[in-house]
């Protein structure tokens, strides 16, 4: 009887360890995420892209980054700010959530609750997960971060812009609103912190690195897996850098914000090594959009032809470098298409999430692309989307311009009776046709349209200001 008994008592111990490494198993399985997102920087500003001391601040962190990881060159995202976070955090094409443009003060803006979205997916997968930066997506308190799956949040609910209204003529005599940074945690109302003017402007992306390291810290001493999504401000107009770096590069306050954004994100790299995670930590490095068109604040296209809010590579292309060490390929550079809505998919793979079954989510995995287990993306195209319009379609290094070509958005936008066809490869600025010997190309594009043009009959775009609570047709 008590062999029996000491048999049993050994068998339930090997039975809760074993419980106990599994769990330690499956939680190293989920690595922590740091997505880095900046704002209206150009393809051609980070040294590893052609900028650099050509853009008069050397961006040696950055670099460095992209020699232990992976860089994409042909890295696609939505043309505007709105549209384009939206494509991150659901995973899906703005156009089909309501938030295809950039909202005008004053009307019911971003997502609606029905959205799923990174954080939340995260959130049930046991993560802590946390927004500091920019948002853009909802102004509304039911619209903020900490109601859209995450934790908490410090940043803003609308644009950088906004930063100009209170030193602007007649505002304060004009009953508007300013806007005010924020913080907020879940369950919780955000609160107003301080107005969002000129000298905040400059002070907004320390804040957002110092937040995000204690954010990272405190989830290390948890032992819980942490996403932290990092929607810098800066290279947006006003381009203002901190204090600390105005005068650094001697060339102005465009490359001075270069110096500090490169600084920034080498706060968040340190950060992740101090706290030994660096080989369980997937880290980000991108843009949310092409550059800015209007001078002093305008950015670089690098090679490409065209900014933001335009169909042009110089607005859907960015830099985009992710590392995961031992995961991730280091020093790989890839001219495969991927698009930012894909980063949704494969984060949730990764993470060991489904995909909802109720929607079409527009990103495709790109786990064994980005872990180097195959060379080729798991996408041969993309549809590029201004506001509501299909502006143009890429398959392969082919591109079908709808409308005629734009270098800024106040350039008159023309919709052509016959489409034009480029190649991207003999021509990167989109400047020669070749589209009547080239047509056969122009097949597998109209498939693409065709087949996005279906999936809205059978789940119908939801429309911008559209309030909650939003339920799809039966």
């Amino acid at each position: 009887m008590k062999t029996t008994r000491t048999q049993n008592v050994m068998a339930a111990l090997v039975c809760a360890l074993a419980f106990i490494t599994l769990n330690i198993g499956q939680a190293a399985e989920k690595p922590n995420i740091v997505f880095v997102l900046m704002d209206n920087l150009g393809y051609g500003e980070v040294g590893c892209y052609g900028g650099g001391i050509l853009r008069g601040a050397p961006t040696p962190r950055i670099d460095k980054l992209a020699a232990e990881g992976t860089r994409l060159l042909n890295f696609n995202v939505e043309a505007q700010c709105t549209p384009s976070r939206s494509a991150i955090l659901t995973g899906r094409h703005a156009i089909r959530s309501g938030t295809h443009s950039v909202p005008f003060p004053g009307q019911l803006d971003g997502l609606t609750q029905w959205e799923v979205t990174i954080a939340e997916l995260l959130s049930g997968q046991g993560y802590t997960t946390a927004h500091f930066g920019k948002w853009h997506l909802g102004s509304d308190q039911s619209r903020l971060p900490t109601s859209q799956g995450f934790d908490e949040w410090f940043g803003i609910p609308r644009t950088t812009d906004e930063a100009l209204y209170p030193s602007a003529p007649g505002f304060a005599k004009s009953g508007v609103e300013p806007e005010h940074i924020m913080e907020g945690r879940k369950g919780e109302k955000s609160r107003n912190l301080e107005v969002y003017d000129l000298k905040q402007r400059r002070l907004i992306d320390a804040e957002i690195t110092r937040r995000t390291v204690d954010f990272m810290k405190r989830s290390v001493k948890a032992g819980k897996p942490f996403y932290a999504y990092v929607p810098f401000t800066l290279v947006h107009l006003p381009t203002l850098p901190h204090p600390d770096f105005a005068g650094k590069t001697g060339f102005g306050d465009f490359p001075d914000a270069l110096a500090e954004m490169d600084f920034r994100v080498g706060q968040l790299l340190d950060a992740v090594d101090e706290l030994g995670v660096r080989d369980d930590t997937i880290f980000v490095f991108t843009s949310d959009n092409g550059p800015d068109p209007t001078f002093p604040h305008q950015g670089s296209s690098g090679p490409w032809r065209g900014y933001y809010f335009t169909h042009m590579e110089g607005s859907s292309r960015t830099p985009f470098i992710i590392r995961w060490p031992g995961k991730i390929p280091a020093g790989r550079v890839s001219n495969e298409i991927v698009h930012e809505m894909d980063t949704f998919t494969t984060f949730a793979k990764l993470a060991g999430a489904s995909m909802p079954q109720d929607r079409p989510i527009d990103g495709v995995d790109q786990t064994d692309f980005l872990l180097g287990k195959k060379d080729a993306s798991n996408r041969e195209g993309i549809l590029l989307f201004c506001a509501d319009r299909l502006q143009a379609v890429k398959w392969r290094n082919w591109k079908l311009h709808l409308y005629n070509e734009q270098r800024d958005w106040f350039t008159p936008l023309q919709k052509l009776g016959t489409p034009k066809l480029f190649n991207l490869i003999l021509d990167p600025k989109e400047e020669y046709p070749v589209t009547v010997e080239n047509t056969w190309a122009v097949e597998p594009m109209t498939k693409m349209m065709a087949k996005f043009e279906m999936s809205t009959r059978k789940y119908p775009i939801i429309a911008p200001g559209t309030p909650d609570p939003y339920s799809p047709p039966k």
